[in-house]
């Protein structure tokens, strides 16, 4: 669709059936594209809509600079996409040139629903989700730069180029200066939908994340209550998952959403919209899949993040000085912005797992007695602290962590920060820090923990070294909302429990993991093998016809170390990212020890992986990142079997040194180690020899072949041919995405159907290519000192030397090859 200053915007529209009905958008996350809402369409045109996606500004298709929902761009595109719905034939017309039309979307399409609604009049109602309210709030929250998911923005825009030029020069000075400027603000401030929140007067359900450090429940809350106080009726959600991870709860939203449009475009007065508030809570871990279990909690008005305030004392509020170390390094850890995925690290805390990390020296600790009885916490906890800085300007980030009985690991409910800018702290300033608003059950006998740091990871801090000196000058005061009440009987209609399918296997699974899937029923006769592919196939993005893979098929047994061979472009990394379940086929299936692979599948606990290099905290020793990755996926300490992993990885007196003391082939150890935490049965390894000498090289090959010895299995992925025949047993080759052979090292290496012909005097191009096309040849390619000749089911060798001789080719010997390098390029025809 073609919009004018030339600019087009790609659209897709789906409709079913016959007769006039209502009309809905649906807008895409950032760096997506409409692709990605698709399955959702089909579904809603098939309930009764006649539904239009798109791509945005400078995605997908798209042509165009991004605007991050500029009214005069993005959302002047939605209200001439609204024109072209009220001339289709199809769609329910309130009155000419107006349609029956809702929006929905989440995080970028969640704010255009809502930009939408506040610019353009003929918007009946919206369904938002996991978005913002106020841009600059959220990415500059209390005058503090959010500097990674800044950067992540950037990045998945496809760099500050890609954007309006005011925006790239907006995000240039701010994360150069470290911190926003008030240009910054304004600009981020006309852009948001709380610029015209007093014109969102339509029916709005609103569903946020609970592990989201990007835009937080605080962003929910502030539309929730303009949007109401305008008048319009407003349902609000908190579903677990976030930008941080966890369960989108995909199904049971798109359902409760479809409910809202039925209400409220269809006029179905009988539609289940849901209680007026709803969240999601953690009810422990189903003992026979290692799956999270969900359950709801509602009540018939939202609470907001302030009610029926519990006082928790903090001791005795003593004053405590700390250190914003010079640079602001090493900085505290809550939240990983960016490593979303299928479990996500922020969901652990639900679990009671621990994963933050706080600095000595850096940080001020005030803590409460054991609680007498349990506490559930809904909302946003404040405490009053007095704050003074040897420098003018203070930054703080407050948190309240979770202390179990005998000083158990801290956890930090939903790894939720509050950043904090104190101006004005040479003077000494009292300030009230709100926390970030949370649902977490604070069992008896349990502490509160209350930690003012002078850093953190996704944040920027100031560079200059300073002294903070903080002190308490009233109690923790916790909302409850004790209206809010977990369903003790089964559900309403629109609720179903959907478990958060394997809480984390690795950190190397959480890249991305878009969508879950609910695997079938595992397969009893494939129990007991390692891996099964049937008929593999995937598509290159936007297109229908090329394949990265196409119907691939190989079996994997225990005990053998599998290499996975092919030139660039051969489909290995792709496959691999399918096994691991980061991406979904197109086609066909994998099944791990009889399981389906999915995105999250709970049978990944068993998969350990080593893909494109692995992060490690530098200032820690190796020890202690392996220890601190661990924890974090949840898993028992003595389920990680540290010392046999470290055994067959041979780090040895390494492990108490620094990080960033290691060389390559020690970090490259330390992460095939961190792989093995938990001997999983199945290892993947990517490249795990990039950038090492020969005789770390020789390391590598035995710790995998140690590691297979015990009936585990390893796949290697790998370009050094000589490698790979000395350390695997079996091969898979592949070659333009299909599987070209597979089999035991030997027959594939020593196989009768291909030879080395020995030549007198090299051989020429033109010759090469006649003996490729004689009969019974299945492949010829020159090599050092003749030919390498495949024969297929009908050559022999003593055809082939006598076309050989009746061609004038100088022979003078013919044998089979014994070199692995040769087989693989008479294999793939050279194509290497």
């Amino acid at each position: 669709m073609a919009l004018g200053g030339g600019v087009r915007i790609d659209t897709s529209y789906f409709t079913a059936g016959s007769g006039r009905r209502p009309a809905v958008l649906i807008g895409h996350g950032f760096g997506g594209s409409k692709d990605d809402v698709r399955q959702e369409a089909e579904k809603l045109a098939r309930d009764g809509y006649a539904v239009l996606t798109w791509s945005a500004r400078g995605f997908g298709r798209s042509s165009g600079r991004i605007g991050l929902n500029d009214p005069a761009g993005e959302v002047a595109d939605v209200s001439k996409l609204v024109d072209w719905l009220a001339t289709r034939p199809e769609v329910r017309l309130d009155k000419a040139g107006d349609p029956r039309v809702g929006v929905t979307g989440a995080s970028y399409g969640g704010a255009i629903s809502l930009l939408a609604a506040g610019h353009d009049p003929r918007v009946d109602a919206i369904a938002p989700s996991i978005t913002y309210w106020n841009l600059a709030d959220a990415l500059f929250p209390n005058g503090v730069f959010k500097k990674l998911w800044a950067g992540v923005f950037i990045n998945s825009g496809g760099g500050c180029s890609h954007f309006e030029p005011q925006l790239c020069a907006m995000y240039n000075r701010v994360a150069e200066a470290g911190k926003p400027d008030a240009a910054a603000r304004a600009l981020l401030d006309a852009r948001s939908p709380s610029a015209v929140a007093d014109r969102v007067k339509v029916p709005t359900l609103i569903t946020q994340g609970q592990t989201d450090s990007l835009f937080t429940l605080g962003q929910a809350d502030a539309m929730a209550k303009a949007i109401r106080a305008n008048g319009a009726p407003v349902d609000v959600d908190w579903i677990a998952g976030g930008h941080d991870g966890g369960d989108l709860e995909t199904g049971r939203v798109e359902a409760r959403v479809g409910s809202w449009f039925d209400r409220y475009l269809k006029d179905d007065k009988n539609a289940d919209t849901g209680p007026a508030f709803r969240v999601t809570r953690t009810g422990g871990i189903d003992s026979t899949d290692g799956a999270v279990q969900l359950k709801g909690a509602s009540a018939d008005a939202y609470p907001g993040l302030e009610s029926t305030e519990h006082t928790v004392p903090l001791g005795t509020g003593r004053e405590q000085s700390f250190q914003n170390p010079a640079g602001a390094s090493p900085p505290a850890i809550s939240a990983l912005p960016g490593l979303g995925g299928a479990g996500g690290l922020s969901q652990l805390s639900s679990l009671g797992v621990g994963i933050s990390l706080d600095f000595p020296g850096q940080y001020a600790r005030f803590e409460s007695s054991p609680l007498r009885t349990g506490l559930r916490v809904t909302g946003s906890p404040t405490v009053k602290v007095h704050v003074t800085s040897t420098t003018d300007d203070a930054v703080l980030f407050g948190k309240v962590y979770d202390v179990g009985p005998g000083g158990a690991q801290p956890v930090l409910p939903s790894q939720l920060v509050t950043p904090l800018r104190v101006t004005g702290a040479k003077a000494g300033k009292d300030v009230t820090v709100v926390l970030p608003a949370i649902d977490h059950e604070i069992q008896k006998g349990h502490r509160l923990r209350l930690v003012l740091a002078s850093t953190d990871l996704g944040y920027a801090s100031p560079a200059a070294p300073a002294t903070y000196t903080v002190s308490l000058k009233g109690d923790l005061k916790v909302p409850t909302a004790p209206g809010v009440r977990t369903a003790a009987a089964p559900l309403p209609s629109w609720v179903w429990w959907l478990p958060l399918a394997g809480v984390l296997v690795a950190l190397a699974l959480l890249l991305t993991g878009r969508r879950r899937m609910t695997p079938g029923a595992p397969d009893p006769v494939l129990a007991e093998v390692p891996l099964q592919i049937t008929d593999l196939s995937k598509r290159y993005a936007k297109s229908a016809d090329r394949y990265a893979v196409r119907e691939l098929s190989f079996r994997v047994e225990r005990g053998q170390v599998l290499g996975l061979l092919g030139p660039n472009g051969a489909g290995k990394t792709t496959t691999l990212r399918m096994l691991m379940g980061l991406i979904e086929p197109d086609d066909g299936e994998i099944r791990v020890f009889g399981h389906a692979i999915r995105p999250g599948a709970p049978v990944l606990s068993r998969v350990g992986a080593f893909v494109e290099g692995a992060g490690f905290l530098p200032h820690l020793s190796g020890r202690e990142n392996l220890e601190l990755y661990w924890r974090a996926t949840g898993r028992p300490p003595e389920d990680a079997h540290l010392a046999e992993a470290l055994q067959i990885a041979g780090l040895g007196d390494a492990l108490a040194r620094a990080v960033r003391t290691y060389s390559q082939g020690m970090r490259q150890r330390l992460a095939i180690a961190q792989a093995m935490l938990g001997l999983p049965d199945l290892l993947i390894l990517d490249e795990p020899t990039n950038g090492l000498d020969p005789p770390q090289i020789r390391e590598m090959r035995e710790v995998m072949i140690r590691y297979a010895a015990a009936g585990r299995t390893v796949i290697v992925s790998s370009h050094l041919l000589a490698e790979v025949e000395q350390s695997c047993t079996h091969l898979v080759v592949m070659d333009r995405g299909r599987l070209v052979q597979a089999g035991p090292v030997s027959e594939i290496v020593g196989s009768g159907d291909t030879l080395l012909v020995g030549t007198a005097s090299p051989v020429d191009g033109p010759v090469v290519e006649k003996v490729g096309a004689l009969p019974g040849v299945a492949s010829a390619v020159a090599a050092e000192g003749g030919l390498l000749v495949r024969l297929d089911a009908d050559g022999s060798a003593e055809r082939l030397v006598v076309e050989l001789v009746r061609l004038e080719v100088p022979v003078a010997s013919v044998g089979p090859h014994r070199r692995l390098e040769d087989a693989f390029l008479t294999l793939i025809g050279g194509a290497a």
